[in-house]
């Protein structure tokens, strides 16, 4: 029988026995100086409550909010070796206030971000610290230089001192810190360079001093630090240097491209947006066999587009919208087999022969719109396309067809062109469209019935063409994306979900679907790509439609936009419009619609913008809920038979009644005999007088009723 160890049984029961009941207490003056701390800031903010698990009755620290220890072993006992103190209180307090937090050496992570910490940073405090790994100082009110007792913290990897008010020089120390893993400094007033010393930080993986004011030539090998896959080095003044990642987004940078960005050879990201860049756009640029991103938008680049752009095979993002580039589309882009989105907007490229890309890659999202392009409406777009972008251009012709291939296409943007075909019924195919703007072109014929069976549309626009006929009763039977809102609308539709994985993949580009240019509310408006789903318009507006509103348009209860203005729509407004219970902007002016304005309209409770102005409308405005609020005469104008207090005007059965012609008949015979020694023409005054009375009482009457609503 083999006999047990006496030794192994004793530490058994210390473990299981006696561990659990004494090794998670923290040292008394770790304690201590946290009940110090918390003392301080209470000192300054009364109502703060953050730290109310903090009490000298608890036993240990080590169960506090905020507060972590180490795991206990046979020979030491737990130490506080985490406090995440961030967004404690807005109130503003002093650095000193810190001092307590200098006693406990053996924290390793110290998170005080997001506070009013105002003053320098304590520098033999922070040095007292020596077991740091992760420090964030970020978001506070920190001022002067960096204290170089920082840069003795040799285990540091995570240091965060950003949005903050911290100046001077960034000290050659830094590198010193050679397990340094992200370093943010963005955000504060640092000038001068970027300290050579900074090429010794080996494990850097991310790197961001945006937002500075620092000058001078970028470190020359910076790119050879082979773990960093992220460097923002924005807002600055910055030049020289080599790397793979490089954004340069909003530093008023003028000229040319320098020529040692334009020489890289290696670079993976190059965001030079938002600057006053101009010229021609470098061949060397597109020689690089590593570039996956190329955002050069919001500068003054002209030229025609280089042949080669189409050599890059790895690039999947290019952005050169917003600017002044000229000439046709080179061929050669259609190369780009890689390319998921591809932003020409707003410059001026013609042509009128488009690329022809591979209908199998992964362009998902494409916008060309507000160029001189022209001809027939190009449909040489892969077909996983997603998002189309053809407006404000010079296309002409009719809708083609084979549009239809696009099987994916959700945003159809063909506005402000000169296409004059009828609506082809096979658009019905597109079956995932959404969005579907034909706004400003010359677009003739009715409007099919097939229309309605888009059941994912949830904005169209035909605004501004020369349909006629009808609205069809059909037209709305099966569009249910107008119909049910979606109970959460989130930010996850037409591209956008694949916009945000993509940043958070890759790398952050900042990048936005151009907005949605609509006629919202009697102005032009731009609707927000990543809310886009939140939106639900019909506007047929200023066409030569000649019918009655359909009753079953009050089905689309998810409108908030319905505009049918200046077209030739006559007999009553139905009732059911009232039921389009989030309808924000209702326009039915300038067409011959009579009757009265139905009083189902006092439950459009999410009503700001009614127009029925230019008809033929007779009766009283209806009163109650957002209708009172709807109290500009010009929207009512010009329809003689409308009153009410809204515009001023007071109906017949607000008035009190006038006397009956036979009581003034019965009186004639006095008045006569009184006047009959003055002249007749004294009766015939003093008869007239009591009809002057009565329109002078209306009046006063009128207007105690305008008062009192």
């Amino acid at each position: 029988m083999v006999m047990a160890n006496p030794s192994l049984l004793l530490k058994s029961f210390i473990f299981f026995f006696l561990l659990p009941c004494l090794s998670w207490s923290c040292p008394e003056y770790q304690k201590q100086a946290l009940l110090q701390f918390k003392s301080s800031v209470l000192a300054i903010d009364s109502s703060f409550h953050a730290l109310d698990s903090w009490n000298s009755s608890s036993s240990s620290c080590c169960q506090w909010d905020m507060v972590t220890c180490s795991s206990p072993s046979y020979s030491t006992s737990s130490v506080v070796i985490e406090l995440h103190l961030s967004n404690l209180s807005t109130q503003l307090m002093p650095s000193n206030l810190l001092a307590p937090l200098f006693l406990i050496k053996s924290l390793r992570v110290l998170d005080i971000s997001q506070n009013s910490i105002n003053g320098q940073i304590p520098a033999l405090g922070f040095g007292n610290l020596s077991n740091l790994v992760l420090l964030d100082l970020s978001r506070n009110r920190f001022n002067g230089s960096i204290p170089l007792q920082l840069f003795q913290l040799k285990y540091l990897q995570y240091l965060y001192l950003s949005s903050n008010r911290l100046s001077g020089k960034l000290p050659e120390e830094i590198g010193n810190l050679t397990k340094l893993q992200q370093l943010s400094l963005s955000s504060n007033k640092f000038s001068n360079g970027i300290p050579s010393s900074i090429l010794h930080l080996w494990e850097l993986e991310e790197l961001d001093l945006s937002d500075n004011a620092l000058s001078m030539e970028i470190p020359t090998g910076i790119g050879n630090l082979s773990n960093l896959p992220s460097m923002r080095l924005g807002k600055n003044k910055l030049t020289g240097g080599t790397c793979k990642r490089l954004s340069l987004r909003s530093c008023g940078r003028q000229g040319d491209i320098p020529e040692w960005i334009a020489t890289q050879t290696n670079l993976f990201v190059l965001i030079l947006s938002q600057n006053k860049l101009s010229g021609s756009l470098q061949t060397t640029l597109f020689r690089s066999s590593q570039l996956y991103i190329l955002a050069i938008s919001h500068n003054n680049f002209s030229g025609e587009l280089p042949e080669n752009i189409g050599d890059v095979k790895l690039l999947h993002v290019l952005l050169l919208d917003r600017n002044n580039f000229y000439g046709p589309i080179p061929q050669s882009i259609s190369r780009n087999s890689k390319l998921q989105i591809l932003d020409l907007s707003y410059n001026r490229l013609s042509g009128n022969i488009f690329p022809i890309f591979d209908p199998q890659i992964n362009l998902w999202y494409a916008d060309f719109s507000s160029n001189q392009f022209s001809g027939e409406v190009p449909t040489t777009f892969p077909m996983e396309i997603e998002i189309l972008a053809l407006g404000g251009n010079k296309f002409s012709g009719a809708l083609p067809s084979n549009l239809t291939k696009l099987r994916n296409l959700q945003r159809l943007e063909l506005q402000d062109n000169n296409i004059s075909s009828e609506l082809p019924n096979s658009l019905l195919q597109i079956s995932h469209l959404a969005v579907l703007n034909l706004r400003n072109n010359s677009l003739q014929g009715s409007i099919p019935k097939t229309l309605s069976n888009l059941q994912n549309l949830q904005i169209l626009d035909l605004s501004s063409n020369n349909l006629t006929g009808e609205i069809p009763i059909e037209f709305v039977n099966n569009l249910t994306g107008m119909i049910e809102a979606p109970p959460n609308p989130t930010s996850e539709t037409l591209g956008s979900a694949a916009v945000i994985a993509f940043r958070s993949k890759f790398f952050s580009t900042e990048f936005a679907v151009n907005e949605l240019i609509v006629n919202w509310k009697k102005s032009k408006q731009g609707l927000s790509s990543h809310n886009i789903d939140m939106y639900f318009l019909l506007d047929l507006s200023n066409n030569q439609l000649s019918s009655e509103i359909p009753a079953s348009l009050g089905a689309l209860k998810a409108l908030k936009m319905l505009n049918l203005s200046f077209n030739k729509l006559f007999d009553k407004i139905p009732a059911s419009l009232g039921d389009l219970q989030n309808v924000e902007g209702l326009d039915l002016s300038h067409n011959k619609l009579s009757g009265p304005i139905p009083i189902a309209f006092t439950k459009l409770q999410q009503l700001t913008t009614l127009d029925v102005s230019n008809n033929k409308l007779t009766g009283r405005i209806p009163v109650g809920g957002q209708m009172n609020t709807m109290a500009d005469p010009n929207f009512y104008a010009n329809n003689s038979g409308l009153c009410g207090f809204q515009i001023h005007v007071p109906c017949p059965e607000d008035l009190p009644l006038a006397p009956k012609l036979q009581d003034l008949d019965n009186e004639e015979p006095w008045i006569l005999q009184e006047a009959v020694g003055i002249g007749y023409p004294v009766g015939w005054r003093c008869k007239a007088s009591p009809r002057s009375a009565v329109g002078r009482n209306n009046f006063y009457v009128y207007n105690r009723l305008l008062s009192q609503s």
